[in-house]
């Protein structure tokens, strides 16, 4: 699962693109306890960051309807960002914000893959990346949707080398994935073929899942603040309760209570590693 002892490939930031910050502000803020702390820099353009007691859970920024439309954009780990835009034009991605020095904080850029799903890249300076994750409130998970599983395997194995599981699933497996050189106790998301679920007919894109403690609590939330439940809440065997969600701007979401460490099937070598 997601740590912050982050390591090339694994996810390290997170951020939200939305046209009012300060009503998303108040959305998340119901959902998940989350205070906005703007950058203090000013040529920071109004980028600030929602914090959970002091921490810092994701980045957010305002952005208008003619730019992009409303989302949440998933950034992974790099020692160099030069070098992964090199190995995302390679692949066949495509590089949509060069990398560029955030002050003396790190280095960034922005990309979609082949199936158009955007991410980033994060080369840590000063700040290393979230300042929590895996906690109740904070980032637990990333998905990939996009037409098929194989491609983006492929491609991500290409920039990444992530390392690749199939783990026992209702009705078939599931696939995972984890930074490269490190174990299945690492694994930090998995991907699903867009046709097969309640994703269909979307455009390929990452889901950010955060964890929770009361799906069911979220989306009544959710819903009173002008949200919507994409998937009402459902138990997965082997995995927790967990529920699909959209903003009142339609970034998309989903939240997640895990089962306890202990109530969870041994995956080790469940499926192999792809």
């Amino acid at each position: 699962m997601l740590t912050t002892r982050y390591v090339d490939g694994s996810p390290n930031w997170l951020d939200l693109g939305t046209p009012d910050p300060g009503a998303a502000t108040y959305f998340y803020s119901a959902l998940f306890g989350w205070t906005f702390r703007s950058s203090e820099r000013p040529e920071a353009s109004g980028y600030g960051f929602f914090e959970l007691d002091g921490r810092v859970v994701a980045g957010a920024m305002h952005i208008s309807v003619e730019q992009a439309s409303p989302s949440w954009t998933v950034y992974f780990r790099t020692s160099d960002a030069d070098a992964t835009a090199d190995a995302v034009r390679a692949a066949g991605g495509r590089v949509g914000f060069r990398p560029m020095a955030v002050y003396d904080q790190g280095r960034l850029a922005l990309f979609s893959d082949r199936s158009g799903a955007a991410f980033g890249c994060w080369q840590p300076g000063a700040t290393e990346g979230l300042g929590v994750v895996g906690e109740d409130n904070t980032l637990c998970w990333v998905e990939h949707y996009g037409p098929t599983v194989e491609d983006a395997v492929d491609f991500y194995r290409a920039v990444y080398g992530w390392n690749v599981y199939e783990v026992p699933a209702p009705g078939g497996s599931y696939t995972t994935l984890g930074p490269a050189g490190e174990g299945e106790d690492r694994m930090f998301g998995g991907a699903i073929d867009l046709a097969e679920r309640i994703e269909r007919g979307s455009a390929a894109h990452w889901l950010p899942y955060f964890a929770v403690d009361d799906p069911d609590a979220v989306c009544r939330r959710a819903r009173e603040q002008g949200g919507s439940v994409r998937m009402e809440p459902t138990d997965l065997e082997g995995v927790g309760r967990l529920a699909k969600l959209g903003d009142p701007w339609g970034a998309r979401f989903a939240v997640l209570k895990p089962l306890p460490p202990e109530s969870r099937p041994d995956m080790q070598g469940a499926g192999g590693r792809r």
